[in-house]
């Protein structure tokens, strides 16, 4: 068992990482204040794991949301389901939200508990590897807009994460490799022997060998408490965990919710800011060797879609949330490992870009 803080002064919280968690009320009964708990959870997770959580809750009043499963359901018609529960069945300020479940599940949790009465507790429970790793630290919460993803939300930072390992034996092979696809990116952004140790270890990861897992977790959730603790809403350093996410948002809005799965949208989006940074002449063309052969031992996508063109992509990238005053910035890599949020680059490199990735 692994516990890890994001260090966030008195709002500081705790990341537990172990097998076995999920049940066990002494990692969530000490960060829930009141005695009202509302469990958000979806139709996929509930039958595996809802019954085992609320047991933990014993005591205490007990609300449970069961909201759709998938991406083309994170919206403000099926958030709104969250706040008829919470208001028929009369919760208070003091209530604690529950996350159970995926990236969509927690980012809509979190913006519940930011907006329910101004503003209430609640836990991560993430049960996907990409949730373990990115979505349910750091506070981002929020719902996506049919012109842009995750455009409607709110930062609210949770009570606790608890990331219990042992769910991932569940995980389907492409949620599995989409989770991979954010651990691949940390170290690129900022941990380079992290990203060579994947290079040695992916077969391991692929096959969810315990060990393995729980390293790159917890490696990766330090990664990202780290960068939080210097840049809590995104005013600066923060952003460069967006590598990659600029160009993938663009397809996942252009696909359709949830016809790419955000990791795999990310992995493309990836190499394409990777083959940007090379025709800025920051990095040499190996980096883009090694990735695009990691990202095929993780059965991840490393070409965007046939069908999307330059001006597609401009357009949809126009309104990403990195945009200052009309003007893209992107998350580029100076040197593996060394990330940098830049606007200081050739519209032609990257039409050239989106023309060949």
């Amino acid at each position: 068992m692994g516990t890890l803080t994001v260090d966030l002064g008195d709002r500081s919280y705790p990341i537990y990482v172990g097998q076995n968690l999920l049940g066990d009320e002494q990692w969530i009964r000490p960060h829930i204040k009141g005695n009202q708990v509302c469990v958000v959870t979806n139709e996929t997770i509930a039958p595996l794991y809802l019954d085992k959580v609320v047991q933990s809750l014993q005591g205490l009043q007990v609300s449970t949301v069961v909201l759709p499963d998938g991406e083309s359901h994170k919206n403000l018609e099926v958030l709104s389901r969250i706040f008829d529960q919470l208001l028929s069945e009369r919760h208070n300020r003091t209530t604690t939200l529950i996350a159970l479940g995926g990236g969509v599940v927690g980012d809509m949790t979190g913006f519940a508990a930011a907006s329910y009465q101004r503003g209430v507790d609640f836990v991560q429970i993430p049960t996907t590897l990409l949730a373990q790793v990115d979505s349910s630290v750091g506070g981002k919460t929020g719902v996506n807009h049919p012109l842009g993803k995750n455009m409607i939300g709110a930062f609210h930072q949770p009570n606790a994460v608890i990331i219990d390992t042992d769910v991932l034996g569940s995980l389907p092979q492409r949620e599995l490799s989409a989770g991979i696809a954010e651990v691949i990116k940390y170290g690129l952004i900022a941990d380079a022997p992290f990203f060579e140790w994947l290079e040695s270890n992916i077969a391991r990861l692929m096959a969810c060998d315990a060990e393995a897992l729980a390293y790159s977790i917890e490696r990766s959730c330090q990664n990202k408490a780290d960068v939080v603790a210097k840049d809590e809403r995104e005013g600066g350093i923060r952003a460069i965990l967006n590598l990659g996410h600029t160009f993938g948002h663009a397809i996942e809005t252009a696909q359709g919710y949830g016809e790419w799965l955000h990791g795999e949208a990310v992995a493309a989006g990836m190499v394409m800011a990777v083959d940007l940074s090379i025709r800025e002449g920051w990095l040499p063309q190996s980096v883009q060797t090694r990735l695009v052969e990691l990202l095929n031992l993780s059965k991840l996508p490393t070409k965007s879609p046939d069908d999307m063109d330059e001006e597609q992509f401009l357009s949809l990238m126009s309104v990403d949330k990195k945009v200052l005053d009309g003007q893209l910035r992107l998350v580029l890599l100076k040197a593996l490992g060394e990330a940098v949020v830049s606007q200081d680059f050739s519209v032609d490199n990257l039409r050239q870009t989106l023309l060949h990735c």
